[in-house]
């Protein structure tokens, strides 16, 4: 098939799922086009069967905001007609389903038939989606797309609960390539982050308000009460001035590591010993599926999507929104047993089993091609 893949290229979660699916699609005989306007991070090698196209935008001076929509509703004619792509998989309602809806009905003027496959990933439903201004062009971009994806039941819930849907949605869960997550590091690196009688506690996040980074702080400030331990706190974001001044107030600003955007994830969660991930809302938690990878339980808020990632009582445990002592009880748990953090460290490993993109992967191949089967018939 040929594929064309549209999100946003930035380190969220839905541009990294998005690109990774776009590279697997390609090493199983794909030809897969990204359509956005940079170069997705994690698109690193392009190749006879990886392309990308940039949407450019020119600068009107009539226009206060510069539309991107209109410009990638043409890219995507464009490129539709050159690439003689076959099926649109757009991640994201707005503004990428409803830009491909327009393209699509550009397109059949001229003879051309493409569907689109929308993927819908959380905060186009439940923060901008569900918006009076948004919510009339949400329920049309959804109901006309030939195909929906939700990438957890909670989110096809919400969604449900939120819009006037008339669609059927699937729910296809997010997934990472576990064999990244084959550490060769060894235990003398491990030494950089903390000593042998610590525990290293981890989080990571675009450190904003919904991901509750206080929350982070509160139960490891408890934490290393009781035992001796280590934060590592990994991300940018608007709440990291408060959290410095906030570890600065309670005295343990000496045993947080702030590393920023680092390049380096998979070694400081090979040497965690625990994950936080206390978040207001998560529609998936890409990041404790990542951490479960590399054999790191998670205490995480039951929320969204969280609890069908992180298992109640075997790849961790889950705790209500803001319930920082219920938090810190369960890590303790876990963390003052050796052999019982082992088994938790092994049972987060086997449930991530589930989440392999090659378990995942097929299930996109299978939409697109019913869906397409579908197209044909009409």
């Amino acid at each position: 098939m040929k594929i064309g893949i549209v999100c946003y290229p930035t380190f969220g979660g839905s541009g990294v799922v998005a690109t990774e699916l776009g590279l697997e699609l390609s090493k199983r005989g794909h030809e897969i086009h990204f359509i956005t306007y940079n170069q997705p991070v994690r698109l690193e090698l392009l190749s006879n069967h990886v392309h990308y196209h940039e949407v450019n935008v020119p600068e009107y001076p009539l226009f206060h905001y510069q539309p991107y929509e209109l410009a990638l509703s043409s890219k995507l004619v464009d490129m539709v007609k050159l690439h003689g792509i076959e099926i649109l998989h757009v991640h994201y309602a707005i503004p990428h389903a409803y830009a491909a809806f327009m393209a699509k009905k550009m397109l059949e003027e001229e003879g051309i038939y493409v569907p689109i496959v929308t993927t819908l990933h959380g905060t186009d439903i439940t923060l901008v989606g569900s918006h009076p201004f948004y919510k009339p062009a949400v329920t049309f971009s959804i109901n006309k797309s030939d195909a929906v994806t939700a990438v957890s039941q909670s989110l096809k819930e919400d969604t449900l609960r939120l819009f006037d849907i008339k669609n059927n949605i699937h729910v296809v869960p997010n997934f990472i390539d576990l064999n990244k997550y084959n550490h060769g590091f060894t235990d003398c690196q491990r030494g950089m982050m903390a000593t042998d009688d610590e525990k290293i506690i981890t989080h990571i996040s675009n450190l904003r308000e919904v991901k509750r980074v206080q929350d982070v702080v509160a139960v490891f400030y408890n934490i290393q009460k009781a035992m001796p331990a280590k934060l590592m706190l990994v991300g940018e974001g608007p709440e990291r001035e408060k959290i410095e001044y906030r570890c600065q107030e309670l005295g343990i600003l000496d045993k947080v590591v702030f590393f920023g955007k680092s390049n380096e994830i998979d070694k400081i969660l090979c040497f965690s010993d625990l994950f936080l991930l206390p978040s207001k809302t998560e529609s998936f938690g890409l990041a404790a599926l990542e951490a479960m990878a590399s054999g790191v339980p998670v205490i995480s808020s039951n929320t969204g999507g969280i609890p069908e990632v992180n298992i109640q009582g075997v790849s961790g445990f889950l705790s209500n929104v803001g319930d920082v002592d219920d938090m810190t009880k369960n890590a303790l748990h876990i963390l003052s047993d050796d052999a019982r953090l082992e088994t938790f460290k092994s049972n987060a490993k086997k449930e991530s089993l589930k989440f392999d993109l090659h378990e995942i992967v097929p299930q996109y191949e299978a939409i697109y091609e019913d869906t397409l089967t579908k197209c044909l018939v009409l």
